[in-house]
């Protein structure tokens, strides 16, 4: 595997682009880091390996504790984009709108989640959306969420009716965006691949205070190149608008 690209580096931090389909731990980004030179590097966070984007290491183990404190303490603001399918009926998403549900472990499908009811064991989860363009039966969105429970963007997206491009687990069927869907008079290969062949989610920036000088910090991460391959030709063909439907 290669070291995914570097987005910022002092002497308390350093944080990457991290690739969809590459674990943060186990034989996953930072095994990697480590046998590349960086072995005092300890992850702050966690992002599950289907999405791509920021995370943040921690050179030492004040540094540690200072950032990994501030995302217990829900105090660092996380932003996410999310191209998603509408399969609301008709197919509108609000401008604005948050999903807030209480969740936990599927016992019937193990490493997934599902919904709790008032008198089960559930753990509070909040996320807040923006519609950044909507087009016709897709949008790009701006997540915002205030917990960290499992997969808690994938299930909220997909309780709301409006699926992560690329969710196998929680949609059915799978939702996938493809160029005949948005092309009238497609003439492509009779075996077509979906414009974003992954999980459409990516962890797009991060704000939290510098563990030395206590001053706000805010990362960015470019938006992945299937995301720019999509948008591309949704908003040729998909009657892209900004806001809501």
């Amino acid at each position: 595997m290669r070291l995914p690209p570097k987005i910022f580096e002092d002497d308390s931090f350093i944080a990457f682009d991290k690739p969809a389909g590459m674990p943060v731990g186990g034989h996953g980004l930072m095994e990697l880091l480590h046998g590349n030179g960086w072995r005092g590097l300890a992850n702050v966070h966690r992002l599950e390996e289907e999405a791509s984007g920021l995370v943040l290491c921690a050179k030492d183990k004040p540094g540690l504790d200072y950032l990994s404190g501030q995302f217990q303490s829900k105090t660092v603001t996380r932003k996410y984009l999310a191209m998603v399918q509408i399969r609301t009926e008709p197919p509108v998403l609000e401008e604005h709108f948050a999903v807030d549900l209480a969740v936990g472990p599927d016992e019937g499908r193990p490493g997934l989640v599902r919904r709790y009811g008032r008198r089960e064991n559930g753990k509070a989860s909040r996320t807040e959306f923006s519609v950044r363009t909507a087009f016709r039966g897709y949008a790009l969105l701006e997540c915002r969420p205030e917990t960290g429970q499992l997969h808690q963007l994938r299930f909220h997206l997909a309780q709301h009716g409006a699926p992560l491009v690329g969710e196998t687990d929680y949609a059915d069927p799978p939702a996938l965006l493809l160029l005949s869907a948005l092309k009238r008079g497609y003439k492509g290969r009779d075996e077509e691949k979906p414009l974003i062949g992954r999980l459409a989610l990516h962890a797009s920036e991060l704000t939290f205070r510098h563990p030395v000088t206590r001053e706000p910090v805010t990362l960015t991460a470019p938006l992945p190149h299937e995301f720019e391959v999509a948008l591309k030709y949704l908003n040729k063909f998909g009657g892209a608008r900004p806001g809501a439907l």
